[in-house]
């Protein structure tokens, strides 16, 4: 097999192209382990979340950052956790990400998560501003503005102007992937906007106004796709219901960038390769398969062109996400891109080449960074 290092080599300066916040205060066992994954809790019959490939990858990888010696309990990962701080263990872990620029989703709560610049300082890099439709929408109605659909666009505007860098739409969450291929009409907006609690928008016409509204601006547009908590319906997160929008808006040539994407990713992997605009990432899949994420990268190089697939961390909560995100990234990169050069199927160069262009360059591309 080709020499691993001569790839993690080309894989410094990640472009983080999705992730969140995190807590730098001292958390207690339940709260860490409600930010682990997307389950809410530990279940309350005796599991535990670290019984799980997450919680032996941050007993792994993390723990000696923490001057833990590798595979520690995790009684005793938390405790030297708390002995440290959490600001200490957040600086520990982001800084070891080797992450040189962060796209950031800033409409996910709770209070309390690090804002833009104390995140970039943690990992001693740059951060961008996505901008997470439904929650501006929601602002917007809160102001009980007479124009909402002015209102909006001239926010995104202004946001892009501002920085920003893309739009990201939870339609997944809220009514899933199968929004219409034409931009609904103001009438139809008004109509969609009488029914909703304004308080969360969850309406099909309107999130698919947004879509297209983000489209139209020319914000690069990220959804939310797959794997995520109990809130949505996994069977409404297919990427192939998104066809139509896709096939609609491919000719206006703004990047559309899929999410997660598990257990869809060959789907994702599938519209990468036959529309244009199309981007995916493996996102969160990667730290919550620790180990065997290794798998899931293979299949997803299955069929995605290397020009279109994404590094991204999905980190949201926890530096530990950061940390896993990046190296089990770089891990199953090398290891499969070395099988590649092993087999006589791709030369050294190939493989640098396809390393820089997933953790980097793809995305400078996508967001004109």
């Amino acid at each position: 097999m080709a020499d691993a290092a001569d790839l993690t080599a080309h894989l410094v300066d990640l472009v983080d192209h999705h992730c969140h916040g995190i807590l730098t205060a001292d958390l207690d066992r339940p709260a860490f382990e409600g930010l682990m994954n997307e389950a809410v809790r530990a279940a309350p019959l005796g599991t535990t979340l670290f019984d799980s490939t997450l919680g032996w990858a941050i007993r792994r990888h993390c723990a000696p950052l923490l001057d833990l010696e590798p595979l520690v309990p995790a009684d005793a990962y938390l405790a030297r956790r708390t002995e440290l701080g959490g600001a200490e263990v957040s600086r520990r872990l982001m800084g070891a990400a080797g992450i040189g620029t962060l796209l950031i989703d800033t409409g996910l709560g709770p209070d309390g998560l690090t804002p833009m610049d104390e995140l970039a300082a943690l990992c001693g890099g740059t951060a961008y501003e996505v901008v997470r439709l439904e929650r501006l929408a929601e602002r917007v109605l809160a102001t009980g503005s007479r124009s909402f659909p002015g209102e909006v666009e001239d926010r995104l505007r202004a946001a892009r102007k501002a920085g920003a860098v893309g739009a990201k739409s939870i339609a997944a969450y809220r009514v899933g992937l199968e929004l219409p291929a034409t931009k609904p009409s103001d009438d139809e907006l008004r109509r969609a906007l009488s029914r909703v609690d304004g308080r969360r928008l969850a309406d099909r016409t309107v999130s698919s106004w947004l879509a297209h509204t983000a489209i139209e601006v020319g914000l690069p547009l990220q959804f939310h796709v797959g794997y995520g908590d109990s809130d949505l319906d996994l069977l409404d997160c297919d990427p192939l219901r998104l066809t139509a929008f896709l096939r609609a808006t491919e000719e206006r040539g703004v990047p559309v960038l899929l999410l997660h994407n598990w257990p869809y990713h060959r789907q994702a992997a599938y519209l990468a390769q036959v529309f244009d605009h199309v981007f995916m990432d493996l996102g969160l899949t990667t730290h919550n398969t620790g180990a065997l994420s290794t798998g899931v990268l293979r299949e997803t190089l299955e069929l995605v062109p290397f020009g279109k697939l994404l590094f991204s961390s999905d980190a949201y909560g926890l530096a530990e996400l950061y940390r896993l995100g990046a190296l089990l990234f770089r891990r199953s990169m090398s290891t499969v891109l070395g099988e590649l050069v092993a087999s006589g199927d791709a030369t050294s160069d190939d493989a640098a080449y396809v390393a820089a262009l997933v953790g980097r360059e793809n995305a400078r591309r996508a967001y004109a960074l």
